[in-house]
């Protein structure tokens, strides 16, 4: 079995000689065996209780705390539920950075393509990058509820097809009126659009938005502030909490 001196413990796990000796100090981390000149000889057991102990600190438990949970007979449980906190965090770190990352790489996308940048051309690509998030969940909620829509559209199609079970498809089309209805209410009340003029975030008319010519992103209406007629990008309408705030 490997025997490791405080030097190659110590190495191993990235650490000082003097942290090893400080927790050996501290109870948490005691060698194994001392070898006939009093040197300190660290196992594979301490070894691994090093490189959790190295763990635990890198997420901020003081040393006491460390011990003590070393202690319990079952710390593995704990310990598994630090690592699932830990990764929740890197995780959010990670989106965040990536967020970041995009708005950075949009706007010099904007510097290269020699657009006029101005301030307020700057704060549309913030808050439409921003908004991207909650725009998704309303897009994702519409994808999810026209999947079974779809499937019962094209089973009534088929019936009607191989069966002459026409009656099928008719009531399939008489209850996706209301349903259409609904989703159009619901993503009308969710979505708002962003004028490239006056940059101001604005609602149009139900009507309007719903005949309106439009790309995945932008569709062509009257800003009611300012009264430019042009493609105008898609934003998440921000609830009654937002404005309130």
């Amino acid at each position: 079995m490997s025997k490791y001196t405080t030097g190659e413990l110590a190495k191993l796990c990235g650490v000082t000689v003097r942290t090893v000796q400080y927790y050996d100090t501290r109870g948490i981390l005691v060698p194994t065996e001392l070898s006939e000149g009093g040197r300190r000889l660290y196992s594979e057991d301490d070894l691994r209780r090093m490189r959790v102990i190295c763990f635990l600190r890198e997420l901020g438990l003081p040393i006491d705390s460390i011990g003590k949970l070393l202690a319990e007979e079952d710390p593995g449980s704990v310990i598994t539920l630090l690592l699932e906190q830990q990764e929740q965090a890197l995780k959010e770190e990670i989106d965040t950075k990536t967020e970041k990352l995009e708005k950075l790489e949009t706007l010099r996308r904007e510097l290269k393509s020699g657009n006029e940048i101005s301030v307020e051309s700057i704060g549309d690509i913030a808050y439409t990058m921003t908004n991207q998030n909650k725009l998704k969940k309303v897009r994702l909620t519409l994808a999810l509820t026209a999947i079974p829509v779809t499937i019962l559209e094209l089973a009534g199609i088929l019936l009607w097809i191989f069966k002459g079970l026409w009656w099928v498809f008719a009531l399939y089309v008489v209850a996706a009126i209301p349903w259409g209805v609904v989703i159009s209410r619901y993503y009308y009340k969710n979505v708002a659009y962003l004028c490239p003029q006056c940059h101001t975030v604005f609602k149009p008319t139900f009507k309007e938005m719903f005949f309106a010519r439009h790309t995945p992103k932008t569709r062509k209406l009257t800003c009611t502030h300012c009264g430019h007629k042009g493609f105008c990008v898609e934003v998440a309408a921000e609830d009654e909490a937002s404005k309130a705030e």
